[in-house]
């Protein structure tokens, strides 16, 4: 948004212009008190909010878009990090690190002792939502470390809560997508998963790896 304050003739006048869209909001009086100013400017502010700063909120059937996150190495990750692979991706706020143990224990069971999962077209790996949290870096790596290591996957940190604005992920929580091998959503969970759905997102996640 372009602001310009416009003097003519000792008139005020106030012109906003949107681009891209074109709309220009023209306000021209003999006489603009400092107070009309003000709410004119917040009312431009609120409109150029909704307008601009919008979060997506990814929904079962979007299409999930691409991101960019470091390990604790520092090295960078991606979706296509993993190509033709179906992705189980968790969104972690270190405060409920253990919520959904019990589900990924059940995954981790189905692709690596009973092999109904095939690894070859599948990977799991966790997000830390560090903007979520109180606890330092330091602390938070050393949590994802012990994640990482029992089960033995990938965790990535969204240290400014990129995808809070980007997939609409919520703040302070712990949420499950499964995305297919097109990157489209096809399952989201957010909070604990019931036991009753742990068998359910098994199965969708074989008959993904199978299309």
């Amino acid at each position: 948004m372009v602001c310009k304050y416009i003097f003519d003739n000792g008139n005020y006048g106030l012109k906003f212009v949107y681009h891209k869209k074109f709309i220009y909001f023209v306000l021209k009086h003999k006489q603009i008190n400092m107070k009309k100013i003000l709410f004119t400017l917040l009312f431009a502010s609120v409109a150029m909010t909704c307008t601009f700063g919008q979060t997506v909120k990814l929904e079962v059937g979007m299409k999930a878009p691409e991101w960019t996150f470091p390990d604790a190495s520092k090295e960078k990750f991606t979706m296509n990090s993993w190509p033709g692979k179906v992705l189980q991706i968790n969104y972690v706020d270190p405060d409920v690190s253990d919520l959904n143990d019990p589900f990924n224990d059940y995954i981790d069971k189905a692709a690596d002792i009973d092999k109904r999962i095939n690894k070859d077209f599948f990977k799991g790996f966790g997000i830390v939502d560090c903007k979520s949290t109180w606890k330092p870096n330091g602390l938070i790596r050393l949590i994802a470390g012990n994640k990482a290591k029992k089960y033995d996957t990938t965790i990535l940190f969204d240290y400014d809560g990129v995808l809070q604005s980007d997939w609409g992920m919520p703040k302070n929580n712990y949420t499950v997508v499964i995305v297919d091998k097109n990157r489209v959503v096809r399952a989201k969970y957010e909070g604990e998963i019931p036991a009753s759905e742990h068998e359910k997102i098994v199965q969708l996640i074989i008959g993904l790896t199978q299309e």
